[in-house]
This record gives structure tokens, C-alpha cells and sequence, in this order.
């Protein structure tokens, strides 16, 4: 496989877009769960990400890095899904959290093979400079959007934003597929 830069570079940038246009919401999500679900759930990571880092050897590679990253796409558009499908439930909030964990997993994994297949620093400047954008731009889209919508109440307002966030996603899969071709 190779990387072809400039949709990666977009993707990286949407990516990072999702997390700042997100990261507000899971406060939402997870209120019906109890503190100790967190504990637990962080329990869970840990233990998971020693076994991702256990197969480093097996899994820092290209191939394995764009399956690993386009696994933890869907996993996250099926959480989208999800939420649309049955919001603010204890069932609901308790496997969204524990997807998210799941792909939590590989972030450490994900952070060490880009810098191995992006190789050059130059190049790397520019995926963390897209990357540290998209966040910034995320996070200022969510807060126009909060305030757009300041006449509802915030499970409403969330709810609603993940309309968006799949859209974004949908994009983002589709950015991460034209990222990567074969040689």
C-alpha cells in the first residue's frame, strides 16, 4: 500500500474536526452511567493497549495501519448510529462508552505507525499543523452550533449534532479510503 498525502492530510484534518465538533457531547452520552463504569472502563484500556503494544511487531506497518484505522472509523460511525437510534439510555450510553474505549485501544498504536509511515518531519509539520486545525475548528463549529440551538435543551442540542457528526464520519471513512492505494 501507499499513502497518498493529500487526502491524508484532508482526513487527518477531519478527523481532528470530528473530535473538537464531539467532545463536548459525551458529557451528555454518559450521564446515566455510574463513576464506576469509568474506573472500570479504564481498567479495560489499559489492560488492552499492553496487548496492542504487545504486537507492535505484527501491526507497525502500512497495511495493518490503514485496517486498524479504518476498523476504528466504523466502529465509530456505528456508535453514531447508535445514539440516533436509541439515545440517552443506559444501554446505549454504557456501549457507546465502551466502543470508544475500544478504539482508545489503538490511539497509542495509531500516533507511533503514522510517524513511522509519514516518515519525513516536513510532512509530519503538516499532518500535526491539519490535525491542530481541524481540533480548532471543531471546537469553535461546536460552540456556533451550541449557541445556535441555545433555545433547546442540551440533550436536544446533542442529539442533533450527530446528524452532523455523520455526516463528517461518512467523509472522513471516505477520505481515509482514498488516503491509502494499493502499488
Amino acid at each position: 500500500m501507499k499513502l497518498r498525502l493529500r487526502y491524508y492530510i484532508k482526513y487527518k484534518f477531519l478527523n481532528s474536526f470530528f473530535t473538537g465538533l464531539s467532545v463536548g457531547s459525551v458529557f451528555v452520552i454518559y450521564s446515566p452511567l455510574k463513576p464506576s463504569i469509568f474506573s472500570l472502563g479504564g481498567i479495560l484500556l489499559a489492560v488492552g493497549m499492553l496487548v496492542v503494544a504487545k504486537f507492535y511487531d505484527i501491526l507497525l506497518n502500512i497495511k495493518r495501519y490503514f485496517q486498524i484505522s479504518l476498523f476504528v472509523e466504523v466502529v465509530i460511525l456505528c456508535l453514531i448510529l447508535l445514539f440516533l437510534i436509541d439515545p440517552y439510555t443506559y444501554k446505549s450510553a454504557l456501549l457507546i462508552y465502551l466502543g470508544y474505549q475500544l478504539t482508545f485501544m489503538f490511539g497509542s498504536y495509531l500516533v507511533r505507525a503514522e510517524t513511522l509511515i509519514v516518515k519525513k518531519a516536513v510532512v509530519l509539520t503538516k499532518v500535526d499543523i491539519a490535525k491542530q486545525i481541524g481540533y480548532l475548528f471543531g471546537m469553535v463549529f461546536s460552540y456556533l452550533f451550541y449557541l445556535s440551538l441555545d433555545g433547546f435543551d442540551k440533550n436536544t442540542q446533542v442529539y442533533y449534532l450527530h446528524y452532523l457528526l455523520l455526516a463528517v464520519e461518512i467523509l472522513i471513512i471516505y477520505l481515509l479510503l482514498k488516503s491509502f492505494a494499493k502499488k
